[in-house]
């Protein structure tokens, strides 16, 4: 999405996790995605990548405070550290020995009554501007949804967040960027992302 909104355009490689290509593994040893190579780097977390790409351009310059810049950082790090580990056994609970799934599912739903009350009125976290902590936190929150939506939607005391999900999973921006690439193969000419319009 920091691409897309940057315009910073790359070669893109769709690959299977369960069919990881030896490239990706030379560049990356631990395997997971996304990867950004770059010149002179590799970058492998997609806070990182999100950090690169606004060191290298003006997306979402000046519009939040210093106070929600400090609070961006804080829910970002909650986010990446707890949400995503209790998401992962919540989700994915067969990969886990002697896991509790609506233990961890009921952790992520305590981060997200905490941040309910910090969502401003308008389509994003902080009003009506897109910000970093738009796209660093809702595709988790999308994912968590998604292990099941019926129960999600009955949530009581999440009406912000789910207002918050419910415009970005109806953003011209998710749609413009979850289109569905063939699986690379080595001998496949360059595709490029995003497509700059």
């Amino acid at each position: 999405m920091a691409l897309k909104l940057a315009n910073i355009q790359c070669e893109l490689r769709e690959v299977r996790l369960s069919n990881k290509p030896e490239h990706m593994l030379k560049v990356s040893p631990k395997g997971t995605v996304p990867i950004l190579i770059l010149e002179d780097k590799v970058i492998d977390e997609s806070i990182d990548i999100i950090n690169w790409v606004l060191d290298n351009s003006n997306l979402f310059k000046d519009n939040i405070n210093l106070k929600q810049i400090e609070l961006t950082e804080n829910i970002i790090t909650t986010f990446d550290n707890k949400f995503k580990h209790h998401l992962d056994r919540y989700k994915y609970s067969i990969r886990y020995e002697n896991v509790d799934e609506e233990l961890h599912r009921t952790e992520c739903l305590k981060i997200l009554k905490d941040i309910e009350n910090k969502i401003c009125d308008g389509d994003w976290f902080f009003g009506d501007k897109l910000n970093k902590l738009d796209i660093s936190i809702l595709p988790f929150i999308r994912q968590y949804r998604i292990a099941n939506p019926k129960w999600f939607d009955s949530q009581q005391g999440i009406f912000r967040v789910q207002k918050l999900l419910s415009n970005f999973l109806d953003s011209k921006l998710l749609k413009d960027v979850m289109y569905k690439y063939e699986e690379w193969e080595t001998s496949d000419k360059p595709i490029y992302f995003p497509i700059i319009e």
